[in-house]
Formats: C-alpha cells, sequence, structure tokens
C-alpha cells in the first residue's frame, strides 16, 4: 500500500472497501484499454471520472527536493540545507537486502507483471476477506510511485497534497494510466529505484539514503538484512512503525517483512528466524537541517546566502521562482567564506566580547578588488535563546539585519574627506575649526534647494582645548567634528552623497543617505558589511566592488550535475587612484598617532578610522590593509545601552570608544586573517604639514561622537557619566525618523574616539 503521512491510517473497513474499489477500477481500466471505444469508464455519476483516453498522456517526473549543501571557498561543508531530507542515490547504491525487502512487502509480483496487477487484486481481496481485516495490499510500486510524483508535485501546499492524496476513483484512473506509461518508459530497475529515491520513510527523511543515515547512522549501500527489513516496514504507515517513538510495533513490522521475505524465496526460513531474534540495532543520527546548525560560528553568512538567492534575479525572475528552486534544493553552493579569516573572526570576537555581555559585536572582512566576503560573525549566537538572536546585525534589514543599521560616528568621516578631494580641494585643506560653532548655512544640495539652518543648530569638538586652524591629516586623527562640517559646507552635500553612492553606502533600511550636514559626523545608521565594502574601495586605489557571497552553484538534476548562473562583483571607479592614495595616508596617520594606534597593526600597513556616538551608545573601528577591509561595531541592537561604566569581555569601561574595544576586535580578526601571507604596502602620497599653533594640551582619551538613533528616533543624549560628552541643539526634523522638512536624520557626530 501507498505510505500514508500521518496516523495509523484508514479502519480496516475503509480499507477493504478501497480494495474493493481499486479491483473494479483495475479491470476497468484494462476493458478501457482494450476496448478504446469505451472512452469514459463511467466508473462515478455525473462524470467525476475523467475519460481514460482523455488524460495527458505525458507524466515527466518531479525533480525530487533534496539536501542542499553550502560550503566555504575550501569546499569544507558548513551547513545543509532542506526542505525535505533526501540524498538521491542510484540502485547500486542501495543494499540488494533492501530492494528485495520492499519488494517482498509491498510488491512481491513486482517482476511478473505489468502496470497493475489484477491477480494481486484478487490474491489480497481472497486474503483480507480471509482474514476479516486487510493483511495486504493491492497497489503496485509503479502506481505507488505515480502516486508519490503527485505528493512531491505537491510540494507543501496542503491543498495539492489533498488533491494528490484523495481516495477518488478519478485519481485512480490518472495514476494507472500514468502507471502504463512509466512501465514502458523506464523499465523495472528504474521504477525501482526512483521508489526507493522519493518514498517517505518517517522522521523527516525522504528516500532510503536519507533513511539509513537517519536511523543508523550509514548508507543505504551498508544496511544488512534486518536494517533493510525494518526500513522496508516503515513505508507503508511511518507514523505507527516509527521505531524511535514504537520500538515494539516496529520490530513487529519488521519481522512481517522477513517472514514475507522467507515466503517470497528472498532467504532462507533460518536466516528470517536469526534475524527476528536480533534487536532494532537503531544509531538514531538527528537531523541537521538549516543555517542554525552550520559549523564556524557561520550561521549568519549562511542564512545571508540564503536571502542571496531569494532576493537575485539571476536564480530567477519571480519570488516565487526562486523559492522553487531553494526549496527542490539538490544544490551545492561553494561561497566566499575563507575558513581562516572566518575562524579568526570568531577567535577574536570571543576573546573581546561574551555573548551574555549587555552589548553585542559584529565584525564583517571583505577582499578589496573582488568584493568577496570573506569572513562574517557577532558575539550573540544564531538562535531564539537568552542570548541569542535570529538579526545578522553586520548586513542591511532586506537581508536579515536591523532595521536600520547602526550609527557610525566618525567612521563617515573619509566618505567627506574623499569627495572633498574629488572636487579640486587639497590634502593641506585647513579650516578654523573652533571649539564650538553654529552649522554653517545655507549648504547647497543637489536639488539646488539648500539646507538652512533655520534653528541655531551647534557642533562642538571633544575637547574645548581643541581649536583649529587644523589640516585634513592632523583633523582626520584626532576626529575635529568642526572641520568636517566646515569641509561638508564648502564643498555642499551634493559631492558627499555622490561619493557615498559610488561606495554602495546606503542606511540599513535600504534608503540613500540623506542630504543633512550632520551626515559628515556619521548620524545615519549603516551596517558592517556596507562600510567593510566601501572602505575597500580605499584599498583598491578607487575601485569599489559590490560584495558577493556566492563562488558557484551546482545543482544535482536526475544522475547529472549542471551548473548556475551565480550574482557577479560589479567594480567601478568611485575616486581616482591619486584620491585613494590620500585617503590611505590620512587613515594612516589615524593608526599610527592618531585616536586608532590601539587598532594598528603590527606586522603589516594598515588604516582606519574610529567612531563612537552620542552617549556611547555605538563604537566602531573600520580599517584595511592593501589585501582585506574589515568593519566592527560594538553596541545595542535595540540602543538602549549606553557604554558607560560597563562590562565587556570580562574588561571594565568607564566610557567605551572605538579605539579601545572594536579596535582590538577589529585587529586580531585582521591578523588572524592575514597570517601566513605576504604583507603589501600602500603607495602613500606627501601631506606636507602645515605651520603649527600653539593649541595648549589635548584634552585626554578622544571619542568619536557620531549621534546615535534608535527605533523610536531619539537624538542622542548627553552622557550622564564623570566625563560627560558633549551634545548640540538640534533644530526640528534633524531626528531620524522624523519627516520635518526631508531633514531627517540629523544627530551629533561630535566627540573623538
Amino acid at each position: 500500500m501507498p505510505k500514508k503521512r500521518s496516523g495509523g491510517g484508514l479502519s480496516p473497513l475503509q480499507q477493504a472497501t478501497k480494495f474493493l474499489g481499486v479491483s473494479v477500477l483495475a479491470g476497468a481500466v484494462m476493458a478501457g484499454i482494450a476496448l478504446p471505444a469505451a472512452g469514459a469508464l463511467g466508473l462515478a455519476a455525473k462524470g467525476s471520472v475523467q475519460g481514460f483516453d482523455d488524460i495527458p498522456d505525458n507524466l515527466k517526473s518531479p525533480q525530487l527536493s533534496q539536501r542542499t549543501t553550502i560550503l566555504d571557498s575550501k569546499g569544507n561543508q558548513l551547513a545543509s540545507v532542506y526542505s525535505r531530507d533526501r540524498t538521491v542515490v542510484e540502485l547500486k547504491d542501495i543494499s540488494p537486502y533492501m530492494q528485495k525487502a520492499i519488494v517482498a512487502i509491498e510488491d512481491s509480483r513486482f517482476y511478473q507483471h505489468g502496470a497493475i496487477d489484477l491477480k494481486g487484486v484478487l490474491r489480497a481481496l481472497n486474503k483480507n476477506a480471509q482474514s476479516g481485516g486487510v493483511s495486504e495490499g493491492a497497489s503496485t510500486l509503479t502506481q505507488q510511485l505515480v502516486k508519490n510524483y503527485f505528493i512531491e508535485e505537491a510540494g507543501d501546499d496542503p491543498t495539492k497534497v489533498a488533491q494528490a492524496t484523495q481516495q477518488t476513483l478519478g485519481r485512480k484512473v490518472r495514476e494507472l494510466k500514468y502507471a502504463i506509461q512509466i512501465e514502458e518508459k523506464l523499465g523495472k530497475k528504474k521504477i525501482l529505484e526512483n521508489y526507493l529515491n522519493i518514498t517517505f520513510f518517517g522522521e523527516q527523511a525522504y528516500g532510503v539514503e536519507a533513511a539509513s543515515e537517519r536511523y543508523f547512522s550509514k548508507h543505504a549501500k551498508d544496511l544488512n538484512l534486518q536494517q533493510s527489513a525494518l526500513l522496508a516496514g516503515i513505508v507503508q504507515s511511518p507514523t505507527r512503525y516509527d521505531p524511535i517513538n514504537d520500538e515494539a510495533e516496529a520490530k513487529k513490522r519488521r519481522n512481517t517483512v522477513l517472514a514475507r521475505m522467507a515466503e517470497v524465496g528472498d532467504i532462507s526460513k533460518a536466516e528470517a528466524l536469526k534475524a527476528e531474534q536480533s534487536d532494532l540495532g537503531l544509531k538514531v543520527s538527528q537531523p541537521k537541517n538549516g543555517c542554525i546548525t552550520a559549523v564556524k560560528g557561520a550561521s549568519f553568512f549562511c542564512k545571508y546566502v540564503e536571502k542571496v538567492f531569494l532576493s537575485d534575479p539571476v536564480f530567477g525572475k519571480t519570488k516565487e521562482a526562486r523559492a522553487k528552486i531553494w526549496n527542490q534544493g539538490g544544490l551545492t553552493i561553494r561561497t566566499t567564506l575563507d575558513p581562516q579569516a572566518q575562524d579568526s573572526v570568531q577567535a577574536s570576537l570571543k576573546e573581546h566580547i561574551y555573548k551574555s555581555d549587555k552589548v553585542a559585536a559584529a565584525a564583517t572582512l571583505v577582499e578589496p578588488g573582488t568584493g568577496k566576503i570573506l569572513g562574517m560573525g557577532q558575539s550573540k549566537p544564531y538562535g531564539y535563546g537568552k542570548n541569542e538572536t535570529e538579526y545578522n546585525y553586520s548586513v542591511n534589514a532586506d537581508m536579515g539585519g536591523s532595521n536600520f543599521g547602526f550609527p557610525t560616528g566618525s567612521t563617515f568621516k573619509p566618505f567627506v574627506a574623499a569627495a572633498a578631494l574629488e572636487q579640486g580641494l587639497p590634502a593641506t585643506q585647513q579650516y578654523p575649526a573652533p571649539y564650538s560653532m553654529d552649522y554653517p548655512s545655507p549648504v547647497s544640495t543637489c536639488s539646488g534647494k539648500n539646507w538652512v539652518n533655520t534653528d541655531g543648530a551647534t557642533v562642538e569638538n571633544e575637547s574645548e582645548s581643541e581649536k583649529g586652524p587644523y589640516a585634513l591629516k592632523e583633523a582626520m586623527a584626532k576626529s575635529v567634528n568642526t572641520y568636517f562640517v566646515q569641509m561638508i559646507s564648502d564643498i555642499g552635500l551634493c559631492p558627499v552623497v555622490s561619493m557615498t553612492s559610488k561606495l554602495g553606502v546606503v542606511q540599513g533600511n535600504g534608503d540613500k543617505i540623506p542630504e543633512v550636514p550632520a551626515i559628515a559626523l556619521g548620524s545615519k545608521g549603516l551596517s558592517p558589511l556596507t562600510m567593510a565594502s566601501a572602505y575597500a574601495a580605499f584599498a583598491n586605489e578607487g575601485t569599489y566592488c559590490t560584495p558577493i557571497a556566492i563562488e558557484s552553484i551546482t545543482q544535482k538534476v536526475g544522475n547529472e550535475q549542471k551548473s548556475l548562473a551565480v550574482p557577479k562583483s560589479t567594480c567601478s571607479r568611485a575616486m581616482s587612484k591619486k584620491t585613494a592614495d590620500t585617503i590611505n595616508t590620512v587613515l594612516r596617520g589615524v593608526v599610527d598617532s592618531g585616536t586608532g594606534q590601539e587598532a594598528g597593526l603590527t606586522d603589516r600597513e594598515s588604516a582606519g578610522k574610529t567612531g563612537t556616538t552620542d552617549s556611547r551608545k555605538n563604537a566602531w573601528f573600520v580599517g584595511y590593509t592593501p589585501q582585506l577591509a574589515g568593519a566592527v561595531w560594538v553596541g545595542s541592537a535595540k540602543q538602549n545601552v549606553e557604554m558607560t561604566s560597563i562590562r565587556i569581555g570580562g574588561v571594565w569601561h568607564d566610557q567605551v570608544y572605538g579605539a579601545d574595544t572594536p579596535g582590538p576586535i577589529w585587529k586580531d580578526a585582521m591578523t588572524g586573517a592575514l597570517e601566513g601571507k605576504q604583507a603589501e604596502s600602500f603607495q602613500l602620497v606627501n601631506i606636507p604639514d602645515p605651520v603649527k599653533k600653539d593649541k595648549g594640551n589635548d584634552g585626554g582619551k578622544n571619542n568619536d561622537n557620531g549621534g546615535t538613533t534608535t527605533d523610536g528616533g531619539t537624538t542622542g543624549t548627553t552622557d550622564g557619566g564623570t566625563t560627560p560628552t558633549p551634545t548640540i541643539s538640534l533644530p526640528d526634523g534633524f531626528i531620524q525618523g522624523t519627516t520635518n522638512g526631508g531633514n531627517n536624520g540629523n544627530g551629533n557626530g561630535g566627540n573623538r574616539g
């Protein structure tokens, strides 16, 4: 009998009635074949059964859903995902015992009859009448195969599944006609192979290979006699005969199969008796399905790969088409994830921040020139329990990330500098950069409608001792807020948003960067992947490459593998090589003698920028070498933790800075990822130092205060600790989440790190 999806099946009376209907139907079908003029079979009232000759002739074997395997760049398995756990194997890779067992119990005359076994129907009716119940089925393996085709095509759609399994004569007519076609087209061995690959064996296992691995942790080719008999017995009712949940019932059913094998001459009675005395010998393997089971902390990257597949038109024109391919599975996806880089990311995160900490960290590494994502991880594991999350803090919302990304603080300043250099400003450009000032007004925009500081918004530096004039190199090293506000006023907002557009910089919710001066100070929420990819353009001589996660995909179709097209990185020039080299020179100064010294690499050249936002709700370090770029964010996903008087990774912080928390995470992750690789050098430019005047003592440890945003859209507040973080007064419409005047998103980029 065909397998049942759940429960104990039909009652004996229902089954007997069903078999009687099958026998009558089988005879009628044979009559319909022998006498085409009979046409419509007339087996049910008012045309409920389609005429035999009217049924379409071509039944296509469905592409069976299988496991999809996700690999790293070296071919190591990261995870296995599937809608149905199935691995299709050839008949030669299935134990002969298994082949004999399934035939003996399901269709012992399989090799003697055609698609329909009238003798079997009569025999079943006779035996069932004698026993007073239903002890033997009448459907052939070929008929069962056709039914499973219908079920497979139905997928997980409950309506279609019901239609595929409904007990009607109409469905039986279609099933029988297609069974005849399959017998003629495939032959017995192929029918048996297909049946053993498609049928359901319970416990999420589809096909004999998955079942063998689930119950016995071995391949189907290695099944012994009693194991084969157990699996063959499950098929009739996977729930009733589930050996994991009801060992006694499963053993009784297994012994029935063994007895039947002896009865038809596949084994001797002595072999059957000996096998019946053995226990079930289960060695159960728990199913490992989905990205949650990924190794190397790659669960978030795995989900990112899935999101890429389901959203990129290269895999299908519609969402439904892409989902169908993904659910069918049978894919082998080789990703860009480098095992050395990924191990280094995870080790660094584990070393510097605990999953139980009040804040989280996310880190992403990208290869300049290719856009390949080499590492991606975060401190809170993938999951749904305490100190776990399903959100990928490294990516944008549409790819499984947070709603808005995270304010970047002063890590945004290099974009402003690059835009200014592209506009012709020299690297020696000086601005007065006072300690405190009003936002300059008006400031030109792309639309031609100037931004105007109607409410007297102000901006301050970290310390009153920080007074200009400053030139670019020193202003970047010390992260002087007023310098970059003056720079963005000088060149206008349009060159800045044009530069960020060329660098693929969009907010975490996908929106473009707004034209407001506060973007100079990192008031908008971005993702680590966005930041790492943008900074990679500096390392790549000014050419930006879109991030990619997939190297190649093959799909198993039948016994063949076919290659699928995959998204390619698109590289385009975002700035001149001279501008990129100048930014590299400026950002080298940040790690050599500026706010980022704690993050600087010791074995090779590096460049980068720190960032810390208002109330220290976010801290960043984004940096790169010629070979690798990386971004690290630390903060609260809900933006409700001020990182003052806080312990992170067992280390006490009076105040968190971009340099002292994300900086060391970046340093260790990059060091491990690049270990064993030849150190390369930047092409630096000569930036003359301007004539300096005495500015007094530096105001102590610095902080990049970039303004925070929360889901509620509030601005950063003054730090309540012993060392207050300056704030600015903001006009209406500056706050992220508002829509007043189109100026949403302003906030204080303020104090340095």
